[in-house]
């Protein structure tokens, strides 16, 4: 993300958070990190027992490892950036974003971006993302992480949530306008329950319910589909013009509750018949072209998806070549580049099989 596109006060921030110090640039293992926030949530007189244990079931969380590899060029982490409210109650920052985006605009999210080549590791994309974005610090001690969790499978993305605890109150927003709009909070309980957390009074939200659900479908190994619960939670600001939280964003936001409350929300939270991460991955990185080039640029082995999701390599060339003969792709050059990817492809089968 360019400076220039960063108000000057924030690229002051940047340059000095750059330069270093020795909260930002310690390492933390994690016991270190688990008794570090031990005693920094020991010394917050206000905070709920729940809040606390919520605390700690996060930083004892470790996430499964991913089986299948994924392009770096289309890997991507949002910052789920928590504080102890004055009740002692957990919240969740989000933000609205930029209406002149061209993707996305005006949707409630997480900070975060695209994985890019300075970045050492996921975690690091998602604070830098917040950082510049919101203005959050990298300081690991005054934002100490809780934990990383199992990607999510966006349509051209894979997009993992990293979860810190803002333990300095007196920070304040440094809100870059061009990526955001404005800058809200939730109560993280609040995705456990169909009861709203706050009283309805607009015409828009008083005869909505506060949380709704439906199921989609979407392409899956020999001609099975994959349902997909999807999720929409109000904000309480729809008539301030905050859209509620929906689709990726509230399913992250699901998970992170559940794992931190130790239990299931009130609602169906999953399909019945909701396939492994790792095949779903694995079947988009096949079937998605934008997926499958990056893979191909990248030089990736996927005799792995493969296997995960027990196609031949008959059965792919197939699949690729009806791809490319397809009239929904009307754009000469996404047509180019799938005719393109899928040629290479071929070759790159032959000589390696």
């Amino acid at each position: 993300m360019p400076s220039k596109d960063i108000p000057e006060s924030q690229n002051r921030r940047r340059a000095h958070t750059k330069a270093g110090s020795p909260a930002s640039s310690s390492v933390f293992t994690k016991s270190r990190n688990t008794r570090f926030l031990v005693e920094s949530t020991n010394r917050i007189t206000q905070l709920k027992p729940e809040s606390k244990e919520c605390i700690y079931r996060l930083a004892s969380y470790t996430a499964p490892k991913l089986t299948v590899q994924v392009p770096k060029s289309r890997r991507a982490a949002v910052l789920v950036a928590l504080f102890i409210g004055r009740s002692g109650d957990l919240y969740v920052l989000l933000n609205r974003r930029s209406p002149t985006l061209r993707t996305y605009a005006g949707d409630t999210s997480l900070p975060g971006g695209k994985v890019e080549l300075t970045d050492r590791n996921l975690e690091d994309t998602a604070r830098r993302e917040a950082f510049e974005e919101i203005g959050l610090p990298r300081d690991r001690r005054k934002v100490p992480l809780l934990c990383i969790l199992e990607p999510f499978l966006a349509a051209e993305l894979v997009v993992t949530p990293v979860v810190v605890l803002i333990l300095d109150n007196t920070l304040r927003p440094i809100i870059n306008t061009d990526e955001v709009a404005s800058l809200f909070s939730h109560p993280l309980a609040s995705f456990l329950s169909t009861t709203s957390p706050f009283h309805a009074t607009e015409p828009e939200t008083i005869e909505v319910d506060y949380h709704t659900s439906f199921t989609i479908e979407s392409s899956a190994p020999h001609g099975r589909k994959y349902l997909s619960m999807v999720h929409q939670f109000l904000t309480g600001r729809e008539a301030g013009g905050i859209k509620p939280i929906f689709g990726l964003t509230a399913s992250m936001m699901v998970r992170v509750a559940v794992i931190g409350y130790g239990r299931f929300p009130d609602f169906q939270m999953t399909t019945p018949e909701s396939a492994p991460l790792d095949e779903k991955i694995a079947w988009a990185l096949l079937n998605r072209p934008v997926l499958r080039h990056a893979c191909m640029k990248e030089g990736l082995d996927m005799r792995l998806p493969l296997r995960i999701c027990n196609v031949t390599r008959q059965e792919f060339e197939a699949m690729v070549k009806a791809q490319e003969n397809t009239q929904e792709v009307k754009d000469g050059k996404k047509r180019h580049s799938m005719h393109s990817s899928g040629r290479n492809w071929m070759r790159a089968w032959k000589t390696k099989l």
